[in-house]
């Protein structure tokens, strides 16, 4: 097996208004191909947002280079990985650097107010708060805090609707949102302002910045946190945690799922295995396959 050196991950995320999206691309992903980055980097006119990992050194001439570029200063969020955990570097143009698919909402103009991790458990232990998690169902089914509740929506795009239909301003005066990394519930506090709630909280640098932050042993957060690398999951302290997932439809796998009879690894899941047709299992029994050869050779498949 090839030995890595320890990998830095740096999360981060601006709001602000962009232009020239174009050549601002072109620059930064010469930038990040010279220096060996790999990662996501999305680029919009309300902002950017990007996970890139490489050596300590590389990560950290990469961010300045941005910084330097965009004009922007960025509020980085760090953790490692023992192996690169993406395969290649992606720089994008997007209509918006998070989805939530409402043209009104602005997070530039006006955005809920920023809660810092260690002042996060006194704002959702107050009964009159409503904590409510952002993510996905997918996300939240690997760890959440304590008593928060899940909208259960497969994508970000989904919430609006879902504020929509079940909540009500009048009836709901303060309202506490978090997400993976702070760029979700930030945009989720300017739709909710803009639906006519009037306090509206969100948990600043995400469940990252707080699993970083506070002390195990003073900690709300129950699981995992989802990440979307190679890592799939992470603890307190942003330790790496044993989490696998069904390739199929990504969902979490606990030791009951792996267990049942509708468990096919590479396959399909519990969730998922009356879902697929057999074009679709065959397909992933084939993928499976090569997953299989290629750890055999000492290799990591693309899908693996």
């Amino acid at each position: 097996m090839v030995e890595h050196p320890t990998i830095a991950v740096a999360a981060f995320y601006r709001f602000a208004r962009l232009d020239d999206l174009a050549r601002q691309r072109d620059e930064l992903q010469e930038l990040c191909e010279g220096l060996g980055i790999r990662g996501i980097l999305l680029l919009a006119q309300e902002g950017i947002n990007g996970t890139l990992a490489a050596p300590s050194d590389a990560l950290q001439a990469a961010l300045a280079g941005i910084t330097a570029m965009i004009g922007l200063e960025l509020e980085p969020k760090f953790s490692q990985a023992s192996k690169p955990p993406f395969r290649r570097l992606r720089v994008r143009i997007k209509r918006e650097i998070v989805t939530i698919g409402d043209k009104s909402v602005d997070p530039v103009q006006r955005v809920g107010h920023y809660v810092e991790p260690e002042a996060w458990n006194a704002l959702i232990a107050d009964p009159d708060v409503l904590v409510i998690d952002t993510r996905n169902a997918y996300e939240v089914a690997v760890g959440s805090f304590t008593g928060a509740i899940d909208p259960d929506t497969q994508s970000f795009s989904e919430f609006s609707d879902y504020v929509r239909n079940n909540l009500d301003p009048a009836g709901q005066r303060k309202v506490a949102l978090f997400c993976t990394g702070g760029i979700r519930c930030e945009k989720a506090s300017s739709f909710m302002l803009g639906q006519g709630f009037t306090e509206v909280y969100h948990l600043k640098g995400g469940i990252l910045s707080y699993l970083e932050k506070v002390p195990e042993a003073q900690s709300l957060w129950q699981g995992g946190c989802f990440v979307f690398d190679e890592r799939v999951a992470v603890g307190h302290a942003l330790a790496v945690l044993p989490v696998r997932f069904c390739l199929s439809c990504n969902w979490p796998l606990d030791s009951t799922m792996l267990q049942s009879t509708d468990y096919e690894e590479g396959v399909c899941c519990p969730r998922c295995v009356l879902t697929l047709s057999d074009t679709q299992k065959a397909s992933a029994r084939e993928r499976q396959k090569q997953i299989m050869l290629a750890q055999k050779r000492g290799k990591t498949h693309l899908a693996g």
